[in-house]
């Protein structure tokens, strides 16, 4: 066991920041159950979704970690598969919730550190994952489209303002693939009389493919370009529909920078926070009703891993006791409630819940690249989730990202389902519309 160190802060471009937290996991596998004090059986109280498919402890946080220590020890020389376990994790932070109802200690920032170890050796990330990244670099948007195409999406009917205290970010997949999410946004916004305007060619990818692959650097460049855009347009909040562009922008930009979420110069706001306090300040009003009974699937970049950032640097004493005290993001206070709340305000909608929700939600297989570099595996942990939303009686599952939309969609495709899949934006623009 090293010796604890004294000072330190939570750059995740330096892996030694996280070494005492690798270090101390004893494998309890909080990061693996659902805590049983939320299990009505043992069907879905797994949480951990490389390890339910690949049933081996090396694909576990808890195994991961091992392995990582393993490699900063010199032990372990990278190979095809350690790769392939580093990177066959979503980076859902189920892991991260579990872990922090018992330890406090910090398991997704000792992957996300890990990762950028690997780019920095030269080692990562995946061959997909790098061809976005080139697309990226190349065309500003992860699909290499023609970044004159950004804003082809916006409809005739829509007009964004050329200065408004709201920009709407509306990220790759909306402008690019989802089209229809965009839109429904944008009339959304537009119906509520909400003055929105646009980066146009000024918005550039996030950066979330290249900060969870590891691929800070890169991302920097991102965050520096976007952050600049949004203070030279005199916006006070940046508008997403996305929930990776969501986190990416709360948590991660700051992350990278030094800074706190509060410290960045503005608000940054998923559409379901927006919609639901017009809907409680009577801004909103329904003009149709959708009799369907539908379930919600927490997105993990909404949910769990959306609270805010706090920047923090300090001293670690006896038995992990920090100084000043350390704040602890336990998942706790996501974006859970606001989504649930409009699917029970539109009239006719019935909403059921799964077994895992909120922070205990199971991922929909997407992130972090894994959809990129390992579709069977993404595709899997879809249909995973899916047969529990089945379970409900749901003719429909309702998400707040396209990036799980699109997941889920080829999964009810490709398994010829019944159940459907609908973007939030898209339900509420058929509730809101004249």
């Amino acid at each position: 066991m090293t010796k604890i160190k004294k000072e330190f802060n939570l750059d995740v471009t330096d892996i030694n920041n996280f070494r005492y937290d690798a270090e101390r996991c004893v494998g309890c596998k909080g990061c693996v159950w659902v805590d049983h004090i939320y299990m009505p059986g043992v069907e879905f109280g797994i949480k951990c979704p490389s390890l339910a498919r690949y049933s081996f402890d090396a694909y576990a946080a808890y195994g991961r970690e091992k392995i990582i220590l393993g490699l900063l020890d010199g032990k372990y020389d990278y190979t095809a598969r350690l790769l392939d376990i580093l990177y066959k994790c979503t980076l859902c932070g189920a892991c991260d919730a579990g872990c922090k109802r018992n330890l406090d200690l910090e398991p997704l920032l000792v992957l996300e550190a890990a990762r950028v170890k690997c780019v920095r050796d030269g080692k990562g990330p995946m061959p997909e994952q790098k061809k976005i990244a080139e697309n990226i670099d190349k065309s500003h948007n992860r699909y290499g489209s023609p970044h004159a195409n950004r804003s082809k999406w916006l409809p005739k009917d829509v007009k964004p303002a050329t200065k408004a205290d709201i920009v709407y970010f509306v990220g790759c997949a909306s402008s690019y693939v989802h089209t229809e999410i965009a839109q429904a946004t944008a009339r959304i916004l537009t119906n509520t009389n909400t003055k929105f305007m646009l980066l146009d060619s000024e918005e550039w990818c996030c950066g979330y493919p290249l900060y969870s692959t590891g691929q800070v650097d890169a991302f920097k460049k991102q965050v520096e370009h976007n952050i600049e855009a949004v203070k030279k347009s005199g916006a006070s909040t940046v508008l997403v529909s996305c929930a990776e562009g969501y986190k990416t922008w709360k948590v991660d930009y700051p992350k990278l920078l030094g800074k706190s979420t509060d410290d960045l110069g503005f608000k940054v706001m998923h559409l379901v926070e927006y919609i639901d306090q017009l809907i409680k300040d009577g801004s909103l009003r329904f003009n149709n009703q959708i009799n369907m009974k539908v379930t919600y699937h927490d997105p993990c970049n909404l949910g769990r891993l959306s609270e805010p950032w706090v920047q923090w640097e300090g001293r670690r004493g006896k038995w992990g006791v920090t100084e000043p005290p350390k704040p602890i993001r336990r998942g706790t206070y996501g974006i859970y409630e606001p989504p649930r709340e409009i699917l029970r305000s539109i009239p006719g909608i019935e909403l059921v819940e799964m077994v895992r929700i909120r922070e205990n939600a199971w991922c929909c297989g997407a992130g972090a690249g894994v959809r990129d570099a390992f579709r069977d595996f993404a595709l899997w942990s879809a249909g995973e989730r899916l047969k529990e939303a089945k379970t409900t009686g749901a003719e429909a599952i309702v998400v707040c990202c396209p990036h799980c939309k699109e997941n889920f969609g080829e999964s009810i495709e490709a398994g010829k389902e019944k159940i459907k899949v609908y973007d939030i934006s898209e339900l509420l623009y058929k509730a809101v519309r004249k």
